[in-house]
C-alpha cells in the first residue's frame, strides 16, 4: 500500500490479500491485485494526490469560455478548421484571434494563418 493510505484502506487491502491466499486466487499475485483494487476505490474517492503534471478527466473544470471571440466555439476548432473560416473576418477580427491564440495554445499552424 501507498503511503498515506488510510487505515481503513489498509484493512481492506490485508482483507483482499488474505481473501485471494485462501481461495488460491491470483497465485503469486495476491498483494499486487489487492493493492491495484485499493487504490482504485481511493483514486474513486479522491483520496490518491496526482502526480504532477497529470490532470483526471473527471475532476477537470471546464475551459473558460473565450472572450468576445469573432469564431463560435474556437477553442474546439482544428487549425484546419480555424484556416477556413478566417477569409471573412477583419484585421481587427484576425488581430483579436492571434492575440488569443498566442496566449493559449500557442498552435504554430494558427498563428502563421493569422499572420503572426
Amino acid at each position: 500500500m501507498p503511503v498515506g493510505a488510510s487505515p481503513k484502506r489498509e484493512r481492506e487491502f490485508r482483507k483482499l490479500e488474505k481473501e485471494f491466499r485462501q481461495e488460491g486466487r491470483y497465485r503469486g499475485r495476491e498483494d499486487e491485485v489487492a493493492a491495484r483494487i485499493v487504490n482504485k476505490q481511493r483514486a474513486r474517492a479522491g483520496e490518491t494526490q496526482e502526480a504532477p503534471g497529470r490532470e483526471r478527466a473527471a475532476k477537470t473544470a471546464p475551459a473558460p469560455a473565450a472572450p468576445d471571440l469573432p469564431l463560435a466555439g474556437y477553442q474546439h476548432l482544428t487549425v484546419a478548421q480555424i484556416r477556413g473560416k478566417l477569409n471573412g473576418l477583419s484585421a481587427a477580427q484576425r488581430k483579436r484571434l492571434r492575440d488569443y491564440e498566442a496566449a493559449h495554445k500557442k498552435r504554430k499552424g494558427v498563428l502563421q494563418a493569422l499572420g503572426a
